[in-house]
């Protein structure tokens, strides 16, 4: 299963101590497939470096590219289906790109993804995924 995985899902799921730790620890045991961009993974760095430190943003950006379950993909077209956050676009466009099962996001704008019947981007909050992944374990 791939998927692109929102900065406020990675945000919440790094803490060992958060109930959604197990969406990072499938990315991290290769259970899942994960899409970013170089755009994404700049924002996951900008956004985790101002939650905690700098230090730890990068270490977890460079965790990222090495592992062998973690695609750099390339969007080479901007379909700018979101237009209430048009930065939520770089997601969308990363799932498309990358023929991701799924985009992985708590951010209410990605709600109007259900509206468009294509490109299709099935879109999971962290309860629904965190759902499939215990039903996989």
């Amino acid at each position: 299963m791939k998927v692109v995985i929102d900065t406020n899902v990675l945000l919440v799921s790094i803490p060992r101590r958060s109930r959604f730790r197990p969406i990072f620890d499938a990315v991290l045991d290769g259970k899942i497939e994960v899409a970013i961009t170089n755009e994404i993974l700049s924002e996951y760095r900008e956004i985790i470096g101002e939650k905690t430190t700098d230090v730890i943003a990068n270490n977890l950006a460079e965790l990222l590219m090495n592992l062998p379950n973690v695609e750099l993909a390339t969007a080479y077209f901007r379909w700018n289906l979101i237009h209430a956050d048009k930065d939520d676009n770089k997601f969308v466009d990363c799932a498309i790109t990358a023929s991701a099962d799924m985009l992985i996001s708590n951010d209410r704008h990605f709600r109007e993804l259900k509206k468009i019947d294509y490109p299709k981007v099935e879109v999971l909050t962290a309860d629904e995924f965190l759902d499939i992944l215990t039903l996989q374990a």
